[in-house]
């Protein structure tokens, strides 16, 4: 089911909370709505649901308008942050309860109910209660009641946030394998980045109730279109910097602390304009090169195992940080370092006026 969302407005009193959103979410695609608390996100994803009418704008699925269509009349399937099981009924009569609603027959709901569970592994719980079960499991059956009225479109609002490091990859990688599996449209609302970069097909970066960038994981984490989506969507290190020629194949950038060389698309761009130059921790590698050379002392150190952290610093004002795989030199804080950066891996962003 596709669904398109078309200049989508929605006020709570004098707040707009979405500022004219438009949106177009594939058939079958996994799409990840992100952004910080109190972006909109969840108010958008409500209002798809049909829990929320917007105050302007259009929303379809398919070639449906939703206007003035109510939340049980949508076919959509919705996982909530707390999970909202019943705690007086067992797994098989939570996940049935949507099937009863419908008005679903006894053998044709025992039969849905038992491909649901066994959908997200969860047939030998079925006669428990939420209480004897796991976060995990809880959220499995949250998301097998979802799914046993075969939505059209599915809605999960930050679905992972309740469990501990371990059950959340292990969930990530059940949502993608049930995804695969049932093509179902997803719409799954988050604010972990690495949630959203592991999962999703596409995503939009949500900021103030606006779309901030709209793209796949790789290309919102490679190319961002301004400081914001940068810093977001992982960690920027950050130089004040001036363009000393710039084409649509890269640019030559000056800074305090030498010139770089980037092969970041800068049309549009003109000698002598200011300009941020970023790059990330990782990007950061050990050693001499042509481009882009760094000289450094390191102030701190963090042994994390496969990676090894360095916060580094430049000049008494500025510092940035360092990522190091599988480290095997033991490199002691106040030693001085030579660090360089690919020119591929440098970025190149106008002054923007923050909102």
């Amino acid at each position: 089911m596709r669904v398109s969302i078309q200049n989508l407005t929605k006020r709570f009193g004098t707040t707009a909370v979405l500022k004219g959103i438009s949106l177009e979410i594939q058939d079958q695609e996994l799409f990840f709505l992100l952004g910080p608390s109190g972006c909109g996100k969840t108010t958008l994803l409500r209002t798809i649901a049909g829990f929320y009418q917007p105050d302007g704008g259009e929303l379809l699925f398919g070639d449906r308008s939703m206007a003035g269509v109510p939340a049980h009349r949508r076919n959509t399937g919705m996982v909530f942050q707390n999970y909202a099981l019943w705690p007086h009924m067992t797994v098989a009569q939570n996940v049935a309860y949507g099937l009863d609603v419908r008005g679903v027959p006894g053998a044709e709901k025992e039969k849905r109910v038992a491909e649901a569970l066994g959908i997200v592994r969860m047939e030998k719980y079925s006669e428990r209660t939420p209480n004897q079960l796991s976060g995990g499991q809880q959220q499995r059956v949250a998301l097998a009641r979802a799914l046993v009225i075969k939505p059209d479109v599915l809605l999960l609002d930050e679905p992972l946030s309740n469990l501990d490091a371990k059950l959340r990859l292990e969930m990530r990688e059940e949502i993608r394998r049930i995804h695969d599996e049932l093509r179902i449209t997803t719409i799954y609302v988050t604010h972990d980045q690495k949630e959203s970069l592991s999962l999703a097909d596409r995503m939009a970066v949500l900021r103030d109730g606006v779309v901030e960038q709209l793209g796949a994981p790789r290309e919102v984490y490679r190319t961002p279109v301004n400081r914001f989506v940068a810093d977001f969507i992982g960690e920027t290190n950050w130089l004040a910097g001036e363009v000393v020629f710039a084409s649509a194949g890269g640019a030559v950038l000056r800074t305090a602390h030498g010139q770089f060389h980037s092969t970041a698309p800068t049309a549009g761009m003109t000698a002598g304009q200011k300009v941020w130059v970023g790059f990330r921790p990782e990007a950061v590698r050990i050693g001499h090169d042509e481009h882009n050379l760094l000289g450094a002392t390191i102030r701190q150190v963090s042994y994390l195992g496969e990676i090894e952290q360095y916060e580094l610093e430049l000049s008494p004002e500025v510092r940035i940080k360092a990522f190091e795989q599988n480290p095997l030199e033991v490199r002691p804080s106040g030693s001085e370092l030579k660090v360089h950066i690919r020119p591929q891996d440098v970025l190149v962003l106008p002054l923007e006026v923050e909102r």
